[in-house]
């Protein structure tokens, strides 16, 4: 007894079984995390070394490359990228996404032990961090007043604000930008100390020694003890102004004497706006397991309270919540899925005319949907945008072995049975089929789920939550609907008018379908037959030989239909071959979130104040526009060169313009704003970094820098331009004004000035030095010493400054040193261990990265020269394109291989899969047409959507093959087996195809928040469905009567 036999006459065991499932699927719907794609742990850790007085050449050479040498031997090393600037060096590891986070960081940890000693003394202890792929904040809020500066708000943010929301669930940081932490600030005067004799060391030795809180012990005596505290410590501009330096002839030489000394912020390399207001910001960074729609609501929440506890003066706004994208986007689809199941009903019904039999396809769709719940949960899967498209498609595919089931349970019972015998009969007679139907499907993704890289990362999820869709309904569909068809299925029912005219119009369609049939599957035998019956009247009785070799003859196919079909199938191949490299290739659909960035980039040697006019202006100009209503500027990160504006639109339902057009408008703004070189940035696909460019092209090579910018300079010239690339960029610029010192050794000698003196010094009046620290409140502050800024204005006024000799005199440094001005790169940066440039850039509207990259492909083979060690790489969006492009067209060609493996298994045989699987590729015709007309590009979503048609097409095949196959065990020949599985097999192959077109016409023609990528699968199974299915009806009789075996397993003699 089969398990649909068990569950005709086990009604209620179908139904618990049924009832389990959903009753799991719900349990676990409720504990799944929501998130906007699926969580790939990018295994990248950086290390951060920092070298200071070193110029970004020393820094290459003695703490980036050997760092770089030492960390490239762990295994599993993707690429090595690192940036050398004055001072600092910053080395970046990516690692394949196989290998573990925590153990990457740990390996490079210690390979940067054992390197240790090779690098120079001087630098601090390099830093190892992992880099974690959630650590992007959701939310950034604002703060502003009009009354208190910045430096008063950030105290009120650290004091108030952090405390508060670092309470709300989710919450893993707070990350504050555009920080004003008090300090302490004693502004040297050099005139004063020069005439003084004062040295910057002095006066350093002289703030530690005055500035200390030590404990003193304890008074103890027989009845009490008591601990005793030195208050030694400084906490005012007073107390430190102060300080005595020296003593003599009764007078006392203080600190205020010889420097200003006032309480201010720690830094002024930085500014951040709001809507044109001063502020400052935080970022509201979640953890990683945590639902980022729920933290947005508790720090929506808690803000209220916030504001409660703030000063009335103090503003905090919202600038920047990115959970509004991944609500907006995650409820789209939810309404996309609840308007697919309303148009797959709508198909059941109007196919079947009667709401009773409607019923049984009609309600697998929830007890798979919800049953799929139970096995994301099982896998570890959340609820994403990726699992959610996967439901939708679902939608479609779930009704269909419940509709195949359910047409030949009426079938038989239109043939006289009774519903019980019908139910058993009928699901005897389709188990096998529903079983390779679900087989084959699942089988189509089992490749997509090992795919390498962060792509094949995401999608596993998608590709696994389909195939569990249809695994639950292929188990539904032999357990629940067999059981509702004896329950609801009555014989000989009075069917309504519509439903009679429904039935009219498929026995007509069956009608035309079988004349169809007639005139490509059949035989000599059948187009000569009534010839042959009169000839018999008229000629004699030929030889036995004669007659032996007439009925061969007389089985032999007619080829003038098959030769129609095969040069029909020529044409779709050669329409397949002209139209795919046609279409415009990319990683995936720009989506409309909301936001873009404006980057600018002051000229080298620019002041924050020159770079900050130029913002001011860019801001004034994108506030114009009344689709946007915040503008979040930050000026000085990370240099004070470079400014960022991030606009937020209003809602999508109140702007006519997409993201694209805005972007365009506001790249012709900047055109206006001449002091700054301007980029735009839309944010990238798939979760990408904000920051990140899709353009991201790198030029290595052995030899110079110089020689690399000469080459760098012909490539931005090309780009230039070309039409496809918009405000191109490069990492390498050789014109940042320094002015190089350099000590006269010898005359230093001469005087008793250790070199290592004259650094200190410098490096504590030009640069600052933090000396000690200081107690406000209950926190500790730094306390900077530095030359007033006036007094290093000028280079000239560097030679002003004093050092002390080993014999007790104070030299100038004008004896000691030798300067000239002159340019030198602002960063040295390495790409897989050797010097590199990286050109960034924008892909212009109506052009795609794919045709970007091939240009710059042509572009570096004309230009770069040969032999020379000179080569190219991709990074960032760029390369995950190229790798998922591969990668894709693999797991394609896997997909097509599985499925013929599992046929071949199933029907015990190699020839029947094959003309399964005939219109497999052809069907793909429909697809590309339908993404070419509707504007649509080859990406990782409808490469998806190719796939996923690969396993709905054979369907189809499946339901013919295999009822043909059982028709000729009957006894039947095989062209009459033919022609009857094909035209029996017609309706319910029609009401799968529209259930699946339907189905996915809501992502087809899908708007708001993310639909630019739902829409490009959608065009995929809606275009590839319509033509695969004429393909199937014409294409599988045909080959199938071309290649099947004379006799199938079990036919009868």
């Amino acid at each position: 007894m089969g398990l649909s036999e068990l569950s005709v006459r086990r009604p209620v065991l179908a139904t618990v079984m049924s009832l389990l499932l959903v009753l799991v699927g719900l349990v676990s719907f409720f504990t799944l995390t929501v998130r906007e794609y699926p969580r790939t742990d990018e295994p990248v850790v950086t290390v951060r070394a920092s070298y200071s007085g070193a110029s970004a050449a020393v820094v290459e050479s003695r703490v980036a490359k050997p760092l770089e040498d030492s960390i490239a031997g762990i295994e599993g090393v993707d690429v090595i990228s690192s940036i050398s600037r004055a001072g600092q060096a910053q080395i970046t590891v990516r690692f394949v996404l196989e290998k573990d986070p925590d153990s990457a960081a740990a390996e490079v940890r210690d390979r940067v032990a054992r390197v240790r000693a090779r690098l120079p003394a001087e630098i601090d202890e390099p830093v190892v961090a992992k880099v974690e792929a959630d650590a992007t904040p959701v939310i950034w809020l604002a703060f502003s007043s009009a009354q208190r500066s910045p430096l008063e708000i950030n105290e009120l943010m650290l004091r108030i604000a952090r405390p508060l929301l670092q309470t709300v669930p989710g919450v893993a940081d707070t990350p504050i930008f555009g920080e004003r932490r008090y300090a302490m600030r004693v502004a040297l005067q050099p005139e004063r100390m020069a005439a003084h004799g004062l040295t910057v060391e002095e006066i350093e030795s002289a703030i530690r020694a005055s500035n200390l809180e030590l404990p003193a012990g304890r008074i103890e005596s027989h009845e009490r003890e008591l601990n005793v505290v030195s208050h030694t410590e400084l906490v005012t501009p007073s107390q430190f102004a102060d300080i005595v330096l020296r003593h003599g002839a009764g007078l006392k030489l203080r600190l205020g004497d010889v420097a200003q000394v006032e309480e201010g912020p720690a830094s002024l390399r930085s500014r951040v706006r709001f809507n044109g207001q001063e502020a400052v910001s935080m970022g509201i960074v979640r953890q990683a397991t945590a639902n980022p729609l729920e933290v947005a609501a508790g720090i929506r929440q808690a803000l209220q309270r916030l504001r409660a506890e703030l000063p009335g003066d103090v503003q905090v706004t919202i600038a920047n919540d990115n959970a509004v994208f991944i609500e907006r986007s995650i409820a789209s689809v939810y309404a996309t899925i609840a308007e697919a199941v309303l148009l797959v009903v709508l198909v059941i019904v109007v196919f079947l005319g009667s709401l009773r039999a409607a019923l049984v396809p009609i309600v697998t769709i929830p007890i798979s949907l919800i049953g799929t719940f139970a096995l994301m949960a099982l896998a570890g899967f959340s609820i994403n945008t990726l699992t959610l498209l996967a439901m939708v498609l679902a939608i479609g595919l779930v009704v269909d072995d419940a509709i195949v089931m359910l047409e030949n349970i009426h079938r038989h019972i239109e043939a006289g049975q009774r519903p019980f015998e019908a139910a058993i009969a009928g699901a005897r007679e389709i188990g096998f089929a529903i079983v390779a139907m679900t087989l084959t499907l699942a089988a189509v993704y089992a490749p997509l789920a090992f795919t390498p890289g962060r792509t094949g990362r995401l999608f596993a999820e998608f590709a696994l939550t389909l195939a569990g869709a249809v695994l639950v309904s292929g188990f539904v569909a032999l357990t629940l609907s067999p059981m509702l068809c004896a329950l609801l299925l009555r014989p000989h029912a009075q069917a309504g008018r519509w439903a009679q005219a429904v039935q009219r119009a498929l026995r007509g369609l069956e009608r035309g379908y079988a004349s169809v049939l007639g005139w490509t599957v059949r035989t000599r035998a059948e187009a000569a037959g009534q010839a042959l019956a009169a000839a018999k009247k008229t000629a004699p009785a030929p030889p036995p030989a004669a007659s032996t070799l007439l009925a061969a003859a007389a089985q032999r196919p007619v080829w003038a239909g098959r030769m129609a079909v095969l040069l029909a199938m020529l044409g779709c191949g050669l329409a397949l071959a002209w139209l795919y490299p046609r279409l415009p290739a990319e990683l995936a659909p720009m989506e409309d979130r909301g936001t873009l960035q404006v980057r600018m980039s002051a000229p080298d040697g620019a002041s924050l104040d020159y770079t900050d006019r130029y913002v001011r202006e860019a801001e004034a100009l994108v506030r114009r526009h009344p689709e946007f209503d915040r503008v979040f500027a930050s000026v000085g990160n990370p240099t004070v060169q470079n400014g960022t504006l991030t606009v937020r639109t209003v809602d999508w339902s109140e702007r006519q313009r997409g993201i694209e057009a805005l972007a365009a408008q506001v790249g012709r703004d900047m055109r206006e704003v001449p002091g700054v070189f301007s980029f735009l940035n839309t944010p990238p696909p798939l979760g990408m970094g904000f920051s990140s460019r899709p353009l991201q092209y790198v030029i290595q090579t052995t030899g110079s820098y110089e020689q690399l910018h000469e080459i760098v300079q012909q490539f931005m010239q090309a780009m230039r331009e070309h039409p496809a690339i918009d405000s191109p960029d490069v990492d390498l610029r050789l014109s940042a004004p320094q002015l190089r010192i350099e000590v006269d050794r010898e005359r230093a000698a001469d005087l008793g000035v250790q070199p290592a003196t004259v650094a200190r010094t410098l490096e504590s009046l030009l640069g600052g030095r933090i000396v000690t620290r200081y107690k406000k409140g209950a926190e500790q502050y730094d306390v900077w010493v530095q030359l007033a800024a006036p007094a290093r204005a000028t280079p000239e006024q560097i030679g002003r400054i004093q050092v002390r000799s080993a014999q007790g005199a104070l030299v100038p440094l004008s004896a000691l040193l030798r300067s000239d001005e002159g340019a030198a790169p602002r960063e040295l940066n390495h790409f897989g261990q050797r010097r590199s440039a990286t050109l960034t850039a924008r892909i212009a509207p109506g052009y795609t990265l794919g045709q970007a990259l091939d240009f710059m492909d042509e572009l570096a083979a004309r230009t770069l020269p040969a032999g020379q060690g000179y080569a190219t790489a991709l990074s960032g969006a760029s390369r995950e394109y190229r790798s998922a492009q591969g990668a894709l067209t693999l797991v394609f060609a896997l997909a097509l291989l599985f499925i013929y493996l599992a046929l071949a298994a199933q029907f015990e045989s190699f020839v029947d899969p094959l003309v399964i699987m005939v219109s497999v590729p052809l069907s793909m015709v429909g697809a590309l047409l339908a993404l070419w007309l509707s504007g649509g590009t080859l990406n990782v979503y409808s490469q998806i959507g190719l796939i996923t048609l690969v396993g709905l097409i054979t369907k189809h095949g499946i339901l013919i093959v295999e009822f043909a196959n059982q028709m000729r065990q009957q006894g039947m020949a095989l062209a009459k087996a033919t022609r009857t599985a094909a035209v029996q097999r017609l309706r319910p192959i029609l009401m799968t195809t529209a259930a699946m077109a339907l189905g996915a016409l809501p992502l087809a023609l899908a708007s708001g928040a993310g639909a630019e990528s739902r829409r490009q699968i959608g065009w995929v199974i809606v275009g590839g469905m319509g033509l695969g299915t004429l393909l199937t009806l014409l294409l599988v009789p045909t080959v199938y009567l071309l290649l099947a075996r004379r006799r199938v397993p079990g036919a009868r003699a």
